[in-house]
C-alpha cells in the first residue's frame, strides 16, 4: 500500500469519525433535562374485567393530577418529569397509549390524562412481564429527554407466563441503569379466582420483577386502594429521600425465595383451562 493511499484512508476514517460525532452529539445535547423519565407500564390481560381496566386507568389519571404529585414534580431540581403510558399483556401485546410528554404543570398533567383516557383500554391474552420490561426499556432511547433517574413502573395481577424469563428481562433493564418499581394487583374479583392467581404476588414482584437503586413494591389488595397506591408510589419516586417517610412497601429480598417461574409452570400445567 502506498503512503499516499494510506494517508487518504487515515483522513477518510477521521472524517467519517467526525461526521458520525456531529450526527450523534446533538441528539444528546438537545435532550430536555428532567428529574425523572418514567414509563407507566400497565397490565391489560384478560384476567381483569372491563370495569377493572377502567378503574386502573382512572387511578393513574387521578394520581397524575393529584396536588401532592404535582408538588413533588415542582420541587424537583428541574421541576419537570417525562412520562409515557404503555398497556401490555402477552409477549406480542404492548401498546404506547401516550407518547413521551413533559409534565411540569397542572395543565401538562391534564393534557396527558386527556390523551390517556381518550379511548377505552383493550384487553389481550396472556401475561408477559418480561416482554413488557424489554419493550419499556427500549422506549428510553432517543426519547428527547435526559433524566436524573429512569424508572419503569409495572403493574400487573399475575406472574409472567409467556416469553423470556422475567428475571432475565429485569436484569437487562437494571444493567442499563433503569429502576423497576412494582404495583402488584392482588385484587381477585369476588367469587372468581383463577388457577393463574398466586397468593404472594407481592413477594413475587419483590423477588423476581423489581430491581435497581431504591426499587420497591406497593401491593394493592383491593380496587378502592388503587388510586391512593399510585399516588403514594409517584410521590415516593419523585420526592427527595429526606422529605417523606416511605409508605409500606415490600423490599427486595437479599436472596430470592420465590419461584420466579411459577407463572410459566402454572400455564404449562393448566390442562383445558385457557383464561389469560
Amino acid at each position: 500500500m502506498s503512503c499516499r493511499f494510506a494517508t487518504r484512508l487515515r483522513y477518510g476514517a477521521l472524517a467519517l469519525t467526525l461526521a458520525l460525532g456531529l450526527c450523534v452529539a446533538p441528539a444528546f445535547a438537545d435532550d430536555e433535562p428532567v428529574d425523572v423519565e418514567l414509563v407507566l407500564a400497565v397490565d391489560v390481560s384478560l384476567s381483569m374485567s372491563a370495569q377493572e381496566l377502567v378503574i386502573q386507568r382512572d387511578g393513574y389519571a387521578a394520581a397524575l393530577t393529584d396536588p401532592a404529585v404535582l408538588r413533588a414534580i415542582a420541587d424537583g431540581a428541574h421541576g419537570k418529569i417525562a412520562v409515557t403510558y404503555v398497556e401490555w399483556a402477552g409477549q406480542s401485546t404492548q401498546l404506547v397509549v401516550v407518547e413521551w410528554r413533559e409534565i411540569a404543570s397542572p395543565a401538562d398533567a391534564a393534557a396527558f390524562v386527556r390523551l390517556m383516557t381518550a379511548n377505552p383500554p383493550r384487553s389481550a391474552r396472556r401475561t408477559s412481564i418480561a416482554a413488557a420490561l424489554d419493550f419499556s426499556a427500549r422506549l428510553f432511547a432517543g426519547n428527547g429527554f435526559r433524566g436524573a433517574k429512569r424508572v419503569i413502573d409495572v403493574s400487573g395481577d399475575g406472574p409472567n407466563n409467556q416469553g423470556d424469563r422475567v428475571v432475565a428481562a429485569r436484569d437487562r433493564a437494571v444493567a442499563q441503569g433503569i429502576t423497576i418499581n412494582g404495583l402488584p394487583l392482588m385484587t381477585n374479583r369476588e367469587g372468581l379466582i383463577t388457577p393463574f392467581d398466586i397468593a404472594d404476588l407481592d413477594q413475587y414482584y419483590a423477588d423476581c420483577v423489581i430491581g435497581g437503586p431504591g426499587a420497591f413494591v406497593i401491593p394493592v389488595n383491593a380496587w378502592p386502594q388503587f388510586g391512593e397506591a399510585v399516588r403514594r408510589k409517584l410521590v415516593l419516586e419523585l420526592a427527595r429521600d429526606d422529605e417523606l417517610a416511605p409508605p409500606r412497601v415490600v423490599q427486595v429480598a437479599a436472596q430470592p425465595g420465590t419461584d420466579c417461574l411459577i407463572g410459566e409452570k402454572i400455564w404449562r400445567n393448566r390442562g383445558w383451562i385457557d383464561l389469560q
